[in-house]
């Protein structure tokens, strides 16, 4: 079996569902970061935000078994998460007095929506899955270029001992390879 971070969606869910702990863990760490972003939405203070977040996982646990679709995790999640912080708005507005209620309620306008952070994290999943496929000079050339901080190409040339003009017909080749991987 191969390592539960390389499991289908579909497979880990049902591990997840037999109990198998290390893939309950993926779970949270794969969509951890779209429950933070819904609940992060509804301007919650830090620890109401956190009680929102593991009622939200809670739910999941609970209502796991019941999940007729394993790729609406991401949905499901959004919408439990978003509910959740609705209602943990509103509790805590019943114990301010401030005018800032109505402001508590209403979804950040700066914060990306929950589903197009869920399409980002499926989509990066699937780059970094191809990027395992390249050649190690690839995945090299490629995380030096695209890494943080960004190399020059004078800079990755000497990092590699590749010659400075073959790095830009190099990094083409590369990223068309990670393309075709990609499907996209």
């Amino acid at each position: 079996m191969p390592p539960v971070r390389d499991l289908p969606l579909e497979l880990l869910v049902a591990a997840a569902l037999a109990g198998d702990q290390a893939a309950w863990s993926e779970l949270v760490r794969r969509y951890s970061g779209l429950v933070w972003a819904a609940v992060r939405s509804y301007r919650l203070s830090a620890e109401d935000g956190e009680d929102v977040v593991q009622l939200t996982w809670l739910l999941f646990a609970q209502h796991l078994g019941s999940l007729r679709n394993p790729h609406a995790v991401g949905s499901w999640l959004t919408t439990a998460a978003r509910r959740e912080a609705l209602r943990g708005a509103q509790r805590a507005r019943r114990g301010r007095t401030d005018s800032d209620d109505e402001l508590a309620e209403r979804p950040d306008p700066e914060a990306p929506a929950p589903e197009e952070r869920l399409l980002r994290a499926e989509q990066a999943e699937v780059v970094r899955r191809a990027l395992e496929t390249l050649s190690p000079q690839c995945q090299e050339l490629l995380g030096l270029l695209f890494g943080e901080p960004e190399s020059s190409y004078r800079q990755v040339a000497e990092r590699t001992g590749m010659a400075a003009g073959s790095v830009g017909p190099i990094r083409a080749r590369c990223l068309e390879r990670l393309r075709r991987a990609c499907g996209f």
